[in-house]
C-alpha cells in the first residue's frame, strides 16, 4: 500500500521560506513522477510542481511559482521536497503531495500560511 506523509508546513511572514517534505512508503518511488498541489479555501486544487522519475528528474512549475519554488527528490530517502522562497500571502493553502502511479495517491496535506 502506498502512503504519502507531508510535513514542513507552518506560518511564515511574506518574503520568508519553507521547505515541505513528502515521505513515501513502498518500492515504487524511484520510478514514479511526484508532484505538489495546493488548495486554498473556496478554490480548486491546483498543480504547483511536478518532478519526473529517475536520478535527474526534470521539473515543471505553475507560472505563479516559477523562480520562487523548487521541487527536488531524494530517491534513497523516498522523499520529495518543495523549497518555497519569497513566499506571498496568496501562497497560503493546504499543500498536498501526489504520486503519479495507478490512479494517483495523495498525502493528507500540510497547511502553509503566509502572513502579510
Amino acid at each position: 500500500q502506498v502512503q504519502l506523509v507531508e510535513s514542513g508546513g507552518g506560518l511564515v511572514q511574506a518574503g520568508g521560506s519553507l521547505r515541505l517534505s513528502c515521505a513515501a512508503s513502498g518500492s515504487f518511488f524511484s520510478i514514479t513522477s511526484m508532484g505538489w498541489y495546493r488548495q486554498a479555501p473556496g478554490k480548486q486544487r491546483e498543480l504547483v510542481a511536478v518532478i519526473s522519475s529517475g536520478v535527474s528528474g526534470s521539473a515543471i512549475y505553475a507560472d505563479s511559482v516559477k523562480g520562487r519554488f523548487t521541487i527536488s527528490r531524494d530517491n534513497a530517502k523516498n522523499t520529495v521536497y518543495l523549497q518555497m522562497d519569497s513566499l506571498k500571502p496568496e501562497d497560503s493553502a493546504v499543500y498536498y503531495c501526489k504520486a503519479f502511479r495507478d490512479n494517483g495517491y495523495w498525502g493528507q496535506g500540510t497547511q502553509v500560511t503566509v502572513s502579510s
